[in-house]
């Protein structure tokens, strides 16, 4: 099962040199990139683990892809996703984000359905991935 999480995730993996366009068109909008991994993908798992700090005076797309390419070598079997902060007053929000490195198997979700009080239904999402131990999860 392919995540489909942020900008492009119905795209085919982006080459570096397709990360490499992205990241300048970050730049020239002037907001600050950073990157993200985690192997825990679930869909409500919005804070994933913070590669470096975020790189608010960055001027050259070559600094976000030499950490995309640490961040691989660190961790090859984690999800990785470049975002791209918009520090302007009024926006101070993230603008744009998107997967730059997946797993070679991606395992999927299963849907838990708990009967509950009276004849309520409560439906959760798991991840497959995290029946293992974070670390040993891919």
């Amino acid at each position: 099962m392919r995540i489909t999480q942020g900008t492009f995730s119905f795209l085919p993996d982006l080459t570096d040199e397709q990360i490499r366009a992205q990241v300048e068109y970050i730049l020239q909008q002037g907001w600050a990139p950073s990157i993200e991994f985690t192997d825990d993908p679930h869909p409500r798992n919005t804070y994933w683990e913070l590669w470096g700090l975020p790189m608010f005076d960055l001027k050259d797309a070559a600094g976000v892809l030499m950490e995309v390419r640490a961040c691989r070598a660190q961790y090859p079997d984690h999800y990785i996703k470049i975002n791209a902060f918009d520090s302007t007053h009024g926006f101070e929000t993230q603008r744009l984000s998107f997967i730059v490195n997946r797993p070679q198997t991606e395992t999927g979700f299963r849907l838990s359905r708990q009967e509950v009080d009276g004849r309520n239904i409560r439906y959760t999402l798991q991840s497959y991935a995290s029946d293992r131990p974070a670390g040993q999860r891919f």
